[in-house]
């Protein structure tokens, strides 16, 4: 029987804990996190019980976990995205796409509901992960502003209007396929250029961001 090296051990339990994370997240799609339970997880990504549990000790660790992966991806990739754009308010756009998008195909609860099904430590973590996209948020906002782009403004303030306008706008947990597909962006569209707007940010004749007199 061959030897199992510390090298593909440690590639094993990292294959198998992005299995139960990709269960985990496609049960909250299909089901919701109500009645959702750990033999659920383990048997949907094909594992056993046991295996689960020698993760995440109960359903609280996997939703955290799963919380904080997605976050994390999903905050490399938008800064990638946003480092290849120059104008402030053309990365405003980005952000609010991306997080629209986002928050319409990731299947976690919001943020109040969150806090009704985790310990006051751990959503303590998850808001401190969560704060780094508040952040980004307010940096794209104040690059904007030096740049004569946006008025001056209280920043920490308008983040958090925007980051209200994006939870409500987002379509959670709806998947549109067809015509249902071209609505969503139409709607994404007018979201982006509301928040645009709602920011200060004028345009050109050619839509292009001009700076403010």
């Amino acid at each position: 029987m061959p030897r199992i090296t510390a090298a593909s051990n440690a590639a094993q339990r990292a294959e198998t804990r992005r299995r139960v994370l990709t269960a985990f997240g496609e049960l909250l799609f299909t089901h919701g996190l109500p009645g959702l339970t750990m033999t659920d997880v383990a048997r949907h990504a094909g594992v056993g019980r046991t295996a689960v549990y020698n993760y995440y000790a109960d359903m609280e660790q996997l939703l955290i976990a799963y919380a904080l992966d997605e976050t994390e991806r999903f905050l490399g990739d938008l800064r990638e995205s946003l480092a290849a754009l120059q104008n402030p308010v053309d990365r405003l756009a980005l952000y609010v796409r991306a997080q629209v998008e986002d928050l319409s195909r990731r299947h976690l609860p919001p943020g109040p509901a969150m806090g009704a099904v985790l310990s006051p430590a751990s959503f303590a973590k998850l808001a401190d992960h969560v704060g780094e996209l508040n952040l980004l948020l307010q940096d794209i906002l104040r690059d904007g502003i030096a740049d004569g782009y946006l008025p001056p403004t209280d920043v920490g303030q308008l983040a958090r209007l925007i980051h209200g306008t994006l939870s409500s706008s987002a379509a959670r947990g709806n998947a549109a396929i067809g015509a249902e597909l071209d609505e969503l962006e139409e709607r994404l569209v007018q979201t982006v250029r509301f928040i645009q707007l709602g920011a200060g940010a004028r345009f050109d004749d050619d839509g292009r961001p001009a700076r403010l007199a």
